[in-house]
């Protein structure tokens, strides 16, 4: 019978009911002691993070052996760690970059440290690369190649390694870079190889890949070695556009070939001088490209230039070398390309149109630039009298010829509220010394554009690496300042202006056939550095012509970059100055 208190609590069954038990949850353990309970944790941390037996991740065995290889440069210990764990019965899983450590030791290790050859070694890491799956990179391809190159014991090494090189590409889609191109131009010049050198440098003109000293100097020597007058002709025309200066081995090379037989039968015994003129004139005052003048021996001679740019050995004059007519032409366009899109484009059509009509000028005047300078104290303001100060030295260097001052509207607005400035301002105005830019201009683009396209002098302090300068992008806007920029400070209220330098120490063929070749000067100082003078023996006793402005005949003219006290005292000496390049459009 049931017990009256319980009825509902469970249904009516027949069958016993399950009675109700509570479960208590285990006594919590006692407390650890906190080193204890850290060293708990860290042990199961390390346990975690410990690879499992016959891992093959990158902290593998031969992953560190690989990296302390590499730290310590020891090719043969990598290689027989390599084949030692891709030899056993649990292969180790590469990875792409170590794979590259393997080739990149090879490539570097010492014959007498890795008496085996390296190229073999380098084919079979290559290969297991291959079949692990593992994508070749540029840098593989490049170290490949590199101890590829370098196998002297077989004879088609360097053809092997052009063509790791020149399919990499289409093999691997990745691109070669100048040093993929390096150790194969090197092997073609080890082997005398001339025509295939000159291939690879087919290939790299192909591939938008501009070789630079060393690789020009490779194919300078092959080119002397096989007697190919013409490509040495081409190529040192190469080296003149990519260096400035040479290195002791490249200086080594053109000795070699202008000491040798077959450079002294090379040559024209007669030319056309006008001809030869205005080349040098196109080319920027650096050169003709016309091929080799005169006859006879050469001398070379390594001698310094005085601070005038007459050279120690031959007497010639030194040029001071612009950018070439076709450059200064796509710098203009660019400069206006870039004025249109951020100026009123009427604005700045008007201003070409009024400097076609008035573009004569020896020099334009970054007026701002001028009449701010050091104008940042209390009673500073707009210094008109700074800025005539300039235009009267200019007017001295050029017999009196006016320079084009470049203004904002603006400006000009507020000095025209004074009477004693408006005086000034009219006269420049009468004698077309001015142009304002309108409002709404940056009258940068005015004077900049201005300069260019006039290819005359440019008077300002202005570094021009602002946001306007960034975007012209061009590799010979260095250059062009450094032949066009006019800086200056005042002594007494007396403008001093800091004309460009009176010749350039770059590479130069005159208009007689010489050469002249600066080498590298640590110090900087142009005062010590030594050039190649490189001179027909039959010309070495008679008197130079001292060359003008980027090679053009000193004519007396107003549109030559001195003053009159300079050319007399030039005169005098028998020398020439340096001066602005004339314009033969």
């Amino acid at each position: 019978m049931r017990h009256p208190g319980l009825m509902g609590l469970w249904p009516l069954t027949t069958s016993k009911p399950t009675p109700l038990i509570r479960v208590l949850p285990p006594p919590p353990p006692p407390p650890l002691h906190a080193a204890t309970t850290m060293a708990t944790a860290a042990s199961s941390s390390t346990a975690r993070r410990r690879p499992r037996r016959g891992s093959k991740g990158p902290n593998s065995d031969l992953s560190r052996t690989l990296t302390d290889c590499t730290r310590r440069g020891d090719a043969a210990a990598a290689m027989a760690a390599f084949d030692s764990a891709v030899s056993g019965p649990d292969p180790p899983r590469l990875l792409a970059h170590q794979y590259n450590q393997l080739l990149h030791l090879l490539a570097s290790a010492d014959a007498a440290e890795f008496p085996t050859p390296a190229a073999a070694a380098a084919r079979r890491v290559f290969s297991h690369m291959l079949e692990a799956g593992a994508s070749p990179s540029e840098a593989t391809i490049t170290s490949l190649a590199r101890v590829t190159a370098s196998d002297a014991s077989n004879p088609a090494a360097a053809d092997e390694a052009f063509e790791l090189v020149a399919t990499m590409k289409d093999k691997y889609g990745v691109v070669p870079r100048l040093r993929s191109y390096s150790p194969v131009l090197a092997a073609f010049r080890r082997a005398g190889e001339a025509g295939k050198a000159y291939a690879v440098d087919a290939h790299m003109e192909a591939s938008t890949v501009s070789p630079e000293e060393p690789e020009i100097a490779a194919l300078l020597d092959v080119s002397m070695k096989a007697g190919d007058a013409g490509k040495v002709y081409e190529y040192m025309h190469k080296l003149r556009r990519t260096v400035d200066c040479v290195s002791e081995g490249t200086a080594e090379v053109l000795e070699g070939w202008f000491r040798s037989g077959k450079a002294a039968m090379l040559g024209k015994a007669e030319w056309d001088a006008c001809q030869v003129k205005d080349a040098i004139v196109a080319n920027g005052g650096g050169c003709h490209r016309l091929g080799w003048l005169g006859t006879g021996p050469w001398m070379v001679q390594r001698v310094r230039a005085g601070a005038d740019g007459q050279c120690g050995g031959c007497g010639c004059r030194l040029a001071c070398v612009d950018i070439d007519m076709e450059e200064t032409r796509r710098f203009a366009d660019s400069v206006a390309g870039l004025a249109f899109q951020r100026e009123t484009k009427t604005n700045f059509s008007q201003f070409q149109e009024w400097l076609e009509e008035h573009g004569e000028y020896e020099a334009i005047v970054d007026g701002a630039n001028i009449a701010l300078y050091q104008q940042n104290f209390a009673e500073g303001g707009f210094s008109l009298t700074q800025l005539d100060a300039v235009v009267t030295e200019l007017r001295d260097r050029y017999n009196g010829k006016w320079p084009l001052v470049v203004l904002h509207n603006k400006r000009i607005a507020k000095l025209m509220e004074n009477s004693s400035n408006r005086h000034l301002i009219e006269t420049w105005r009468a004698n077309g010394a001015l142009y304002t830019s309108p409002i709404g201009s940056n009258d940068d683009w005015y004077w900049l554009y201005a300069a260019i396209r006039l290819n005359c002098l440019l008077v300002s302090n202005d570094e021009m690496r602002d946001h306007i300068f960034e975007l012209l992008g061009s590799s010979f806007f260095p250059k062009w300042k450094q032949r066009h920029q006019v800086k200056y400070t005042f002594s007494k209220g007396k403008a001093v202006l800091m004309m460009p330098p009176p010749y350039s120490s770059e590479i130069q063929e005159s208009k007689m056939g010489s050469w002249h070749v600066p080498m590298e000067e640590k110090s900087g100082d142009e005062r010590v550095r030594i050039w190649l003078c490189i001179d027909r023996t039959e010309h070495c006793k008679q008197p130079h012509e001292a060359p003008a402005a980027n090679g053009v005949a000193q004519d007396m003219s107003p549109r030559v970059a001195t003053n009159v006290s300079e050319q007399r005292r030039a005169e005098d000496n028998g020398g020439s100055i340096t001066g602005k390049r004339k314009d033969r459009d």
